[in-house]
């Protein structure tokens, strides 16, 4: 089994008020990219690959569209990203990060789901240096040589390449997303990736079990609930 990784999208999807608060997380996201990168998504690498998460999620193309006129008006909400960290039900390793336009209201409401699931929030670094701060891309494959090469010639720093039921998935820091991406698409025509984002990925899991995993979920509903909250990450082994 490969390195555990996940992304917000698999706790959420549930109902139509979930897409909605999908669509808006996006859409905060999207603006927030192309405000400080640039409208254009073919200048824009980290907005280019926004982007394409976001179809994938389904969310719809006025959406998209919407966030990044906004970002080219200039005007509008000044978000800036808020993280923090502790543990979670089981003393599971959370980490919650945040957009926010009123960062003493961000840490309240956070606060609020860390203490209504029996969980504690800790200050930056509690948990974070057990989670590797990774550029991850999954994609169709099976010539882990071929991939290696292409990275390697880009001189990208590679930290792990899997290769499990057809899918390759390549692991850098987070520092080397915009090389390792131009690399991969330069040296394969038509490639498209299953996974093109920037995650925390633990170094090892926390078991949770009993009660704890119902308290888990509810934490994780809590905090998905949160319009400011744009992903959760955590070592939690249900």
């Amino acid at each position: 089994m490969g390195r555990a990784y996940q992304n917000r999208k698999d706790s959420m999807a549930k109902t139509a008020a979930t897409k909605t608060r999908i669509y808006s997380k996006y859409g905060r996201e999207i603006y927030v990219t192309a405000k400080s990168g640039g409208v254009d998504p073919a200048a824009n690498l980290a907005l280019r690959s926004l982007i394409d998460r976001a179809k994938k999620d389904q969310v719809p193309a006025h959406v998209i569209e919407k966030a990044i006129d906004k970002a080219r008006g200039g005007a509008g909400e000044d978000f800036s990203p808020a993280r923090y960290e502790g543990f979670g039900p089981g003393n599971c390793m959370v980490i919650v990060e945040c957009l926010t336009d009123n960062p003493n209201r961000t840490f309240g409401d956070v606060r609020v789901c860390f203490t209504k699931t029996k969980s504690k929030i800790g200050t930056p670094g509690t948990v974070s240096h057990m989670f590797d701060h990774c550029a991850i891309f999954a994609f169709h494959g099976d010539d882990e040589d071929a991939v290696l090469e292409a990275l390697m010639e880009a001189d990208v720093d590679v930290s792990d390449i899997e290769l499990e039921d057809g899918v390759m998935t390549v692991f850098t820091p987070n520092t080397e997303y915009a090389r390792a991406r131009q690399a991969l698409s330069g040296a394969f025509e038509g490639l498209e990736f299953e996974v093109d984002e920037i995650q925390f990925v633990p170094q090892a899991t926390t078991p949770v079990q009993g009660e704890d995993v119902e308290m888990f979920e509810k934490f994780l509903d809590m905090l998905n609930d949160l319009d400011d909250v744009q992903n959760v990450y955590h070592n939690a082994e249900l």
